[in-house]
């Protein structure tokens, strides 16, 4: 043991614990005389006579006051209450123990679960990896659906949005891709859910199967703001960790509108102006940095799945679009196609894979593009052949829309318990098309 080397670091420890005493509390905003600390610390607020102690983050500044955030409510958190500084971020401790558990927004295990192996601490806030580090793009990944392996085929590493209005089959979609993913594992995000809905998704959506190799991170409404958005850094964060040891990750997040609407709390509390529709500039600042961490590094892979809700299904309203203009693609749930009982309601022409032509070969592109056009076709014309004013003969493209029409609603419908691969789903486009498939063409 190196006696010297344990006296020098003793010789760098500060042995001082710093205090501060809070002096007022506006609405689920703390501000406290001191202690020294940095924007994103964490800190812990003493309340009843300090035997009882609780979490708060460093958000911001005002004058020579420290602003705070609790993880938890304010509601027993009083003047003159001392505030004592750790001087690190929030970490949170990961290790594959944590798979098949469901764990609270601050990764802990709500079953109550403790590690009997080694555990790594792993910073819930972190940098994006280097772009110019970063692999491309190379490798399809299962996801189990038809219409997406066939038609948006998804590649490792990618990221992309899943568009949809309330009650049009998110939940089922996101089920659907945990229980039929080759990723090694999964790690979901529920940010903003009913409390109803939780267990329903765990026991109907992603059930048993999907539960096995997945990490579960919930953050129901009624938490504080703080509590929403660390939910989505530490699933992020814990996605990175496995990542890191080789792993190819299946990140999945419902919703990141309720994470953006989060942060809008907390920048307006803090005083930030309203700018679009009334999100603060911290917003849009924040969005990017966490996409980002997803994707691809030298070790391995986060596919990243992120639900963003539509307001009145207007896909133009400022989250969808800052959301579309950040991910590598987007996926569009219909509530008309919904209506029609067509599951999953994915609306094609209104989706897009920004990957696919780097992962698929060119029959396969070729194939997707001709399902592509006759489905254009027929969706143009689908008013004149619903009321008969369209005379068979009259366009050659319209007939042969209308004859392949059966076929393409078969191809995008399919049962939640069905799983489908790319190499099936891609051999059924050639055969239902009267196309040969080659040999290459998965």
């Amino acid at each position: 043991m190196n006696v010297a080397h344990l006296i020098d670091e003793l010789a760098t420890i500060d042995s001082y614990r710093r205090y501060g005493k809070i002096n007022r509390v506006v609405g689920l905003l703390i501000e406290s005389k001191g202690p020294s600390a940095s924007v994103g610390d964490v800190c812990l607020i003493y309340i009843q006579s300090g035997r009882k102690k609780i979490m708060a983050e460093v958000v911001g500044f005002k004058d020579e006051n420290i602003l705070l955030m609790p993880y938890t409510s304010v509601a027993q958190i009083a003047p003159g209450c001392l505030v004592e500084a750790t001087d690190k971020p929030l970490e949170v401790k990961v290790n594959e123990e944590l798979l098949g558990q469901v764990c609270d927004s601050l990764g802990r295990p709500v079953s109550g679960m403790t590690f009997s192996k080694p555990t790594d601490s792993v910073p819930t806030n972190q940098e994006p990896p280097d772009p110019m580090s970063r692999p491309r793009i190379t490798t399809p990944i299962e996801l189990g659906i038809r219409s997406i392996n066939g038609l948006l085929t998804v590649g490792k590493g990618q990221r992309v949005g899943i568009f949809a209005g309330s009650g049009v089959g998110k939940s089922t979609l996101m089920g659907m891709v945990a229980r039929n993913t080759s990723a090694d594992l999964n790690v979901i995000a529920l940010i903003g859910e009913r409390g109803r809905e939780v267990r329903e998704f765990l026991e109907k959506d992603l059930g048993p199967e999907g539960m096995k190799h997945s990490i579960v991170i919930v953050a129901t409404s009624d938490q504080p703001a703080l509590m929403r958005i660390k939910g989505a850094m530490v699933a992020t964060a814990i996605a990175e960790y496995f990542r890191a040891k080789g792993k190819d990750v299946l990140l999945m997040m419902d919703s990141l509108t309720r994470v953006a609407m989060s942060q809008r709390e907390i920048g307006l509390a803090i005083g930030e102006p309203p700018t679009t529709k009334g999100y603060p500039p911290s917003v849009f600042a924040m969005l990017p940095k966490l996409l980002e961490r997803a994707g691809t590094d030298n070790n391995g892979t986060i596919t990243a799945f992120y639900t963003v809700l539509v307001d009145g299904d207007d896909l133009d309203e400022p989250i969808s679009d800052t959301a579309r203009g950040i991910l590598d693609g987007h996926i569009v749930l219909d509530r008309a196609l919904a209506q029609k009982g067509q599951y999953p309601a994915v609306n094609l022409l209104k989706s897009v894979s920004r990957v696919m032509n780097e992962i698929c070969s060119q029959e396969h592109l070729q194939a997707a593009q001709r399902f592509r056009t006759l489905l254009s076709q027929y969706t143009e014309s689908e008013d004149l052949i619903n009321i008969g004013a369209y005379k068979q003969g009259s366009s050659s493209a319209i007939d042969e829309a209308i004859h392949f029409h059966p076929k393409m609603l078969d191809f995008l419908r399919q049962s939640e318990k069905v799983r489908v691969t790319i190499k099936d789903s891609v051999n059924q486009l050639f055969h239902d098309f009267g196309q040969e498939m080659s040999t290459n063409g998965v």
